[in-house]
């Protein structure tokens, strides 16, 4: 009973609600209705991205409070958020999984390394960034990005 009265004492323990990101959302995800699936893939990263985007969907940075949630398959996906360089191991089956994402369907790269691969550029085994193999909606800068930069373009095809 202890631990209830803690629980009912500290309340909701989350991050404020930041303002509304500035940019335009693509005009396709207003379909969706404020409410986007999202499929993670790793195409060829370190985890540093995958770490943040797991802050990004815990209790403190709380995205389903925006109308993001993560799902485990691309048939149930809205949108896709990949991170890492895509290696040649990883190309086909982005391209499967992406195919595999119902219409509208977007994609998010996060982190330096499918923006552009980083510091993966010209290694032997990647065979590009993310936009080379499909197309990219939205980008998130950083190595790894910030949860509140993730956070940021999630709302934008949320539109919360």
């Amino acid at each position: 009973m202890s631990l209830w009265r803690k629980i009912r004492k500290t309340g909701r323990v989350a991050e404020p609600a930041p303002e509304r990101p500035t940019g335009e959302a693509p005009p396709e995800a207003a379909e969706l209705g404020g409410s986007v699936q999202f499929r993670h893939v790793d195409a060829g990263s370190c985890n540093g991205c995958e770490v943040e985007i797991g802050s990004v969907f815990g209790p403190v940075y709380d995205a389903e409070r925006y109308g993001a949630r993560l799902v485990a398959s691309p048939r149930h996906a809205d949108a896709l958020l990949v991170t890492g360089p895509v290696t040649r191991n990883m190309e086909v089956p982005l391209r499967r999984t992406y195919e595999a994402v119902p219409e509208p369907r977007f994609v998010v790269a996060v982190g330096d390394c499918a923006r552009d691969c980083g510091v993966f550029a010209g290694a032997y085994g990647v065979a590009g960034a993310v936009g080379d193999v499909v197309p990219v909606d939205a980008e998130v800068p950083g190595c790894p990005p910030e949860p509140e930069a993730i956070i940021a373009a999630l709302r934008r095809l949320t539109g919360r």
